[in-house]
């Protein structure tokens, strides 16, 4: 695997991640205490730091093969869950994935709460609401970039993919204050959750003992191959699908 696809992939991967967080931290801001929000962002990347730098270190300890064994059972589980709500989505037989139905729905909810002052923090709700987003999001954002990072041995490239992704999201969605509906979400996750899956069964085979033949390069035909099948699964369920749907 190249340089260029550790960064292409860990970056996709990370982008819809942080289109989620973004659309819940502006929820919060918009409708409650933007300084409380930012003060619950800032919280749940310091937990974060901190959750990275005690992973770090565990992850180079494990040996490579039980390594990847391990992490591509995770991605496989990723993978296959992503890639399975996508296909449903795009058969129509799931509700379509809207950041401005989400941000709608979430907008309303911050509305209504209650105000409750904690120390230097003034709005709790906005406060909670920002870390909660925050952390969870960024969970999966610091797994998919140790994970790809430590499996090529290339873990600082991974994190500059993740920063960057998360980055340009961040930064476009304060600059227009609104989420990123234009954001072709679902397309996004659909491939990535292509691209996950085949990463998955990839370090899961070379864990297990299994020789891939070319190596690297039978990437280009087990990514190709899941998409097909995907794409197969998605047009064969269109069939007998109900009209589409949107997340209120």
């Amino acid at each position: 695997m190249t340089g260029g696809a550790l960064f292409v992939a860990v970056f996709l991967a990370c982008a819809v991640e942080a289109v989620e967080a973004v659309t819940i931290v502006l929820a919060a801001g918009t409708a409650r205490h933007w300084r409380s929000a930012g003060l619950g962002v800032g919280a749940a990347l310091l937990t974060l730091a901190a959750i990275v730098a005690a992973l770090g270190p565990a992850l180079t300890a494990v040996p490579l093969n039980g390594l990847r064994l391990v992490v591509g059972g995770l991605l496989l589980v990723f993978g296959l869950q992503w890639l399975r709500k996508a296909v449903l989505r795009a058969s129509g037989h799931k509700a379509l994935h809207d950041e401005d139905a989400i941000f709608r729905t979430q907008l309303a909810s911050a509305a209504t709460a209650t105000v409750q002052s904690r120390g230097i923090v003034k709005d709790w709700y906005a406060f909670i609401l920002s870390f909660k987003g925050v952390l969870l999001e960024g969970l999966e954002v610091a797994f998919i970039a140790l994970t790809f990072g430590s499996n090529q041995h290339n873990v600082p490239l991974a994190a500059a993919a993740a920063l960057v992704a998360v980055a340009l999201v961040a930064s476009a969605g304060f600059a227009i204050r609104a989420p990123l509906a234009r954001v072709p979400e679902n397309t996004l996750k659909f491939v990535v959750g292509v691209m996950l899956t085949g990463f998955g069964i990839f370090w899961a085979g070379e864990g297990a003992g299994a020789q891939w033949p070319g190596a690297d390069t039978a990437l280009l035909v087990i990514i190709p191959v899941i998409a097909l099948l995907a794409l197969g699964l998605t047009a064969l369920l269109h069939r007998t699908s109900p009209p589409l749907e949107v997340i209120p």
